[in-house]
């Protein structure tokens, strides 16, 4: 499954593109503009699930790099600080990754 069959193309590109330069990337808005943040909690959920490479139950901090690429596989790797602002706005047990609650928490929120 891919992102596309939860987010429309056109939505997905504008986020992409919106971000496009270093250190422009922010959680909040990317998922307003690619439209995550109107979708069901399972919708979201169902995302996560796409985004868990690894399908830990977790999104690590190395999996966090690639984020933009789950979503469009010419994007670019999120730098480092946008990774870590990234992972401290969402990791709210602070255990160094991001669970399906707390990424649902961020994006719904």
């Amino acid at each position: 499954m891919s992102l596309s069959s939860i987010l429309s193309a056109d939505a997905i590109d504008n986020a992409i593109k919106d971000c496009q330069a270093p250190d422009s990337f922010c959680p909040k808005k990317f998922f307003q503009i690619c439209g995550l943040s109107k979708k069901s909690p399972a919708e979201v959920k169902k995302a996560f699930a796409i985004m868990d490479n690894d399908a830990s139950g977790f999104i690590e901090e190395e999996e966090l790099k690639f984020f933009l690429q789950r979503f469009s596989p010419g994007a670019r790797v999120l730098t480092a600080a946008e990774t870590k602002n990234f992972l401290s706005a969402a990791d709210d047990d602070s255990d160094g990754k991001i669970g399906a609650d707390e990424f649902q928490s961020l994006v719904l929120a």
